[in-house]
């Protein structure tokens, strides 16, 4: 439950007895809607609460059905500057904003970009109007799509819009539907990939598949549109939102993503068809987004066109 007072959002309820055994801040995390970061940063502040006492042990196991209350500050000043950078705007209202995000535009600051984000460019556009239960790092951002992958990503202008999505997002009713161009034909032509997601023990800038209970449980049921002589133009919709998760799945069934850095198998037979097309980046864009209105609770869903420069890719491959 969400309310009010004094500028502060006080969020609460009651931990169901599926949440016994598990880690007070995982809990709350999935119960609330913040970001288990965010969750640990307001224990830390002591702005936390369990069965009516301060909770500041992020580890304690629960046993279920503990009352529990959050008390979310009034959003500061960002630290993030506004900046006049062109915004592609598909919709908005006094609640949220839908934007279709450029390649190479990265979401929000972070080491080594503390500018020139989408959120500079949205506390620009927006005139600061942005929700801060993200943080002053990250106002509005409920989720996130990659910086070299395109497409539709919806932004909160207030609190009371940010927790609306982020439940959608948690119980993964939100629609998402990707384009991506990968290397060969999958068989089945439809399908779908399960597989848990967590950091790769190895290399910690990637994800990658773990045995289910170790990571984040993913599911991605994927449609061939199209075949495009060695490659496949593929529909990937997401059941869950994890981290790279279609650059994951496919790769994991031997379907890397075109251009893909990270995931993607070095090959020769398409690198002219790259080249030629000026593609150096992963083949994959946020096509499709649908979700309930968070305030109105009107039924939204939008769609953006695959982008100028995986148009030439895939133009290329189709010969």
């Amino acid at each position: 439950m969400l309310a009010m007072s004094g500028g502060e959002s006080i969020i609460e309820g009651t931990l169901g007895t599926e949440h016994a055994g598990q880690r007070l801040d995982k809990a709350l995390a999935e119960e609330s809607g913040l970001s288990r970061q965010r969750v640990q940063a307001l224990m830390a502040e002591g702005r936390v609460t369990l069965g009516g006492k301060p909770a500041a042990q992020t580890s304690l196991k629960l046993a279920g059905g503990e009352p529990w209350r959050i008390v979310v500050p009034e959003a500061v000043p960002a630290e993030a500057q506004a900046q006049e950078i062109p915004l592609s705007v598909v919709y908005e209202d006094q609640y949220l904003i839908v934007v279709d995000k450029p390649a190479g535009l990265v979401v929000h600051p972070a080491a080594g970009n503390l500018d020139g984000t989408l959120v500079n460019a949205l506390l620009h556009h927006c005139r600061g109007q942005l929700s801060g239960i993200g943080g002053v790092a990250r106002p509005g951002i409920v989720h996130r799509i990659d910086k070299d992958t395109s497409g539709l990503l919806v932004v909160a202008k207030t609190d009371e819009a940010h927790l609306g999505l982020a439940a959608q997002f948690a119980d993964h009713s939100i629609e998402r539907s990707y384009r991506a161009v990968v290397a060969g034909h999958p068989i089945p032509v439809v399908g779908t990939v399960t597989g848990a997601i967590a950091r790769s023990s190895q290399d910690r800038k990637k994800m990658a598949l773990v045995e289910e209970g170790r990571g984040k449980h993913a599911v991605t049921h994927y449609r061939t549109l199209k075949l495009l002589g060695e490659a496949a133009l593929i529909e990937c919709r997401l059941e869950t939102g994890r981290t790279h998760q279609v650059r994951v799945h496919m790769s994991s069934i031997g379907h890397p993503l075109l251009g893909d850095p990270v995931y993607g198998r070095p090959s020769s037979r398409f690198r002219p068809a790259l080249a030629a097309a000026h593609f150096s980046r992963q083949a994959l864009h946020a096509a499709e987004l649908g979700f309930v209105h968070p305030v109105t609770k009107e039924a939204m869903r939008f769609e953006c066109e695959i982008p100028a420069d995986m148009r030439a890719l895939i133009d290329e491959l189709d010969h």
